[in-house]
């Protein structure tokens, strides 16, 4: 599961396309998205009902609290609306600890109500199954919904129903108003279960004599079931968290992602930051990360992402080329240091996807070097010793700094190197240790010499013997 966060727009376009409920949902499609190239003129002949009607109008950037925030103008014409997206309207703004530029920003019809007719209702994924949260006071001031809340948990394969809603969520609802909220929630429950979200909140859910209005709205979705939702979904897009921009190469190696069987992901978190990370596989790039935070790296940690399922040479090199290209654009007064690391691979072939990362910084060893970086790297598995090797001696021949290091060393060991919070060994020895077995240059199972076959080779820093022999014959194994 990838969980990915979707606009409220997108969300709503989502939730009156193809809900299924006898209640009435009202508004349908009646929203007006505005940016800094939005003519006002030409969006009241798009949408009519701008000017006859009262409007709310806010951020649709994945800002949570907005009313909180005062970034909710309620109650307003379109000139209103206008005059109040003056001062906001390509401004930066802090929410929390982040802060970015309030772009993007959503107009709907404004619902005169009661606060007694404000509910709250949330939808999320667990391991056991899925849970409904439903509240009898929505609203701004809702509070700590996990405390007050009433849930119901749907386990795999179960089926939400009128009745059960009724009996376990809706105890403190007017009588006359349980018909339409338990309709509502089954069909908002079979909804996210059709398309495939894993989080959906509405807050407020306002219930009138008129029908059922949703007025604020939060969504995550499965990114992964794509393939299946593509139909319903359509080309649906993932909007950066507010106070990070969407960057080109993100969008390059998401490209590269979908048309490889490997997986190759990147975020920037920090452009201007000294630590950036080029991690095998999703479970250490985790590790590698969080051990950079707990050793007070969290300001200066530039980038996360990761490169596993047996990437090529030329994947690796076109992953790597990326970062490298980003870590030299802007200098730093300390200098950048990059981690490569990983684990030990099961079957990846760690000298293919190094030589690709050796193009890469053979391509760039001026701005790496005018930019003072210094690589470390920890790796195992196929054919790293070999890996190593030509790791080390880029480093000679490019003269940058690379430190390299085998499985003898622990895979978090290079980042408080990295951070000076442990000394760099002179002589870092490359023992074969596990998963000492080579692959030929195709990554074939032919070939292959098994670790229980293996005899542990004579090796000296950053020269490791490529072929493994026994009383002077070649070792074989077939697989």
């Amino acid at each position: 599961m990838s969980a990915k966060a979707i606009s409220e727009q997108t969300g709503k376009e989502f939730l009156y396309k193809y809900i299924c409920t006898s209640a009435a949902v009202q508004n349908r499609f009646r929203y007006a998205n505005v940016t800094a190239e939005t003519d006002f003129e030409r969006l009241a002949r798009e949408h009519p009902w701008l000017l006859t009607e009262r409007l709310v109008v806010k951020p649709d950037q994945l800002i949570k609290r907005r009313g909180k925030l005062g970034l909710v103008g309620v109650n307003l014409d379109l000139n209103g609306v206008r005059e109040w997206l003056k001062p906001r309207l390509m401004k930066e703004t802090t929410v929390g600890k982040a802060k970015g530029v309030l772009k993007n920003f959503l107009i709907e019809p404004f619902v005169a109500h009661k606060q007694e007719e404000e509910f709250y209702v949330c939808i999320y994924a667990t391991r056991e199954g899925d849970y409904v949260l439903f509240h009898h006071e929505g609203g701004v001031d809702v509070g700590d919904v996990d405390a007050k809340a009433k849930k119901l948990l749907i386990r795999v394969d179960e089926k939400i129903s009128e009745e059960s809603v009724k009996k376990e969520l809706l105890t403190h609802v007017p009588n006359d108003k349980k018909p339409v909220l338990a309709s509502f929630i089954v069909g908002l429950f079979n909804l996210y279960e059709d398309l495939f979200f894993t989080y959906l909140e509405i807050n407020p859910l306002v219930v009138t004599k008129d029908g059922v209005y949703v007025l604020d709205m939060a969504a995550k979705i499965d990114a992964t079931a794509d393939y299946i939702c593509k139909a319903k979904w359509g080309d649906v897009e993932f909007p950066p968290p507010f106070g990070r921009e969407a960057y080109p190469e993100e969008a390059y190696i998401a490209d590269l992602d979908a048309k490889s069987g490997a997986s190759l992901k990147l975020t920037l978190l920090n452009p201007r930051g000294r630590i950036w990370t080029m991690v095998a596989g999703g479970g250490a790039s985790v590790v590698y990360s969080d051990t950079i935070c707990d050793l007070g790296g969290v300001d200066e940690l530039a980038n996360y992402g990761e490169y596993s399922g047996a990437p090529s040479e030329q994947q690796t090199y076109d992953y790597a080329k990326t970062i490298l290209s980003l870590m030299t654009r802007e200098k730093h007064r300390d200098g950048k240091v990059l981690i490569i690391g990983g684990s030990i691979a099961n079957f990846t072939n760690v000298a293919a996807t190094f030589k690709g990362i050796v193009r890469a910084i053979r391509d760039y060893q001026v701005p790496l070097k005018e930019h003072e970086v210094t690589i470390f790297v920890r790796r195992g598995g196929p054919n790293y010793q070999e890996g190593l090797r030509v790791m080390g001696e880029v480093g000679k021949t490019t003269g940058i700094p690379i430190h390299v290091f085998g499985t003898e060393t622990h895979m978090t060991a290079i980042v408080g190197m990295a951070l000076g919070h442990r000394p760099i060994p002179n002589l870092p020895p490359v023992a074969a240790h596990t998963a000492n077995f080579l692959l030929n240059s195709s990554g074939s199972c032919r070939d292959v010499v098994p670790a229980h076959c293996a005899v542990k080779p004579k090796l000296e820093l950053l020269s490791v013997r490529s072929n493994t022999h026994l009383n002077g014959k070649s070792l074989h194994c077939d697989c």
